[in-house]
């Protein structure tokens, strides 16, 4: 399966050969059952592949039309620089918390205002030194949505830093870091704007888009399919890997757990998809806080989990045609809220 095998397929299909894949889990699990022994050779993997092919385990195996294949380039492309971008990120956090802690307090490290400032000024020292010049960059940058007030604190914070005081290789250095992170953030944008022009022929994507936005709809087509291919939407949740397993056995009850057996980049949007309804939305930031406060108020991500495995569910019915209604998704009566 895989890169590898796809000129062979490619030939198979241009011959007229219709080509079946059957999930590695099923041929690894399949492989003991067979004769007992765990191992694996060309015979045994062939005799294997057809018998479970015959038993029906297998799934036609398609070729993707050039507009899906366009489209899973650009998407691939997009969360190619959203990783780098965010792990550039991480790493300006990094430098923050030791030069410059006061700072996050008043600006996101993602924001351009930040990575702006940084990059033309290298860190607190030179902003302090430079104060008028940081305010007119900021007020530039950040215009009318940046209050005077904020701008303010960030440069008195600057005096104040408790922050280690940095060497000029070290400012240089994070000043480099501050410029290839904003290289990278237009990038994203422009690649977010690829995506919305090469999926906005596909009625799935534009129909899952109003409720999680384009580029996320856009990656989960890409990376599970089109909701209107499954049947049910446990099966739509199925392919995110969100499907429940469980390991009980006589008194024992195992903890229910998701299998994972999925695509974790779709898992991914649709986990920062669930954190924007949790803060946007009063019927599942309710829910939340909710689940929280029954589980102990300390297991946060389980709630989340919880979260987007109704969000999932919900979308299998946005995908074809329905709108999402969060009121559809919780019992609002016992969360004590009313709607008219």
């Amino acid at each position: 399966s895989g890169s590898y095998g796809d000129p062979l397929r490619n030939l198979l299909w241009e011959a007229g050969i219709r080509v079946y894949r059957v999930s590695p889990k099923r041929s690894h699990d399949a492989a003991e059952v067979y004769d007992g022994v765990p191992s694996w050779h060309d015979a045994k993997s062939a005799a294997i592949l057809a018998k479970l092919h015959k038993d029906g385990a297998s799934e036609l195996w398609r070729f993707r039309s050039a507009q899906e294949r366009d489209l899973r380039a650009v998407v691939r492309r997009m969360e190619q620089l959203d990783e780098q971008f965010h792990q550039n990120v991480n790493r300006l956090e990094g430098y923050m918390a030791r030069h410059w802690p006061e700072v996050g307090a008043w600006l996101d490290f993602s924001c351009v205002t930040f990575l702006e400032l940084v990059h033309r000024f290298g860190g607190p020292g030179q902003i302090a030194l430079r104060a008028q010049e940081a305010r007119e960059a900021m007020r530039a940058v950040g215009g009318r949505f940046l209050k005077e007030e904020k701008i303010d604190a960030v440069i008195a914070s600057c005096d104040k830093t408790i922050g280690v005081r940095m060497t000029a290789q070290e400012a240089e250095a994070l000043s480099n870091l501050a410029e290839h992170t904003l290289d990278l953030y237009r990038r994203l944008k422009e690649a977010k704007r690829n995506v919305n022009r090469f999926s906005g022929e596909q009625p799935s994507i534009d129909a899952l888009s109003r409720a999680v936005g384009k580029a996320t709809a856009a990656v989960l087509v890409v990376e599970v399919g089109d909701p209107g291919q499954y049947g049910s939407s446990s099966e739509w949740l199925k392919s995110f890997g969100l499907n429940l397993k469980e390991r009980s056995s006589g008194k024992h009850i195992g903890r229910l757990k998701i299998t994972k057996r999925g695509s974790g980049k779709a898992r991914k949007w649709l986990y920062l998809a669930a954190l924007r309804l949790i803060q946007k939305d009063l019927v599942v930031k309710t829910w939340y806080e909710r689940k929280v406060a029954r589980d102990g108020g300390g297991r946060r991500k389980k709630a989340i989990i919880a979260v987007m495995r109704k969000l999932a569910k919900a979308l299998w019915y946005v995908g074809r045609g329905e709108a999402l209604d969060t009121r559809k998704l919780f019992d609002v009566k016992r969360l004590g809220l009313a709607f008219g």
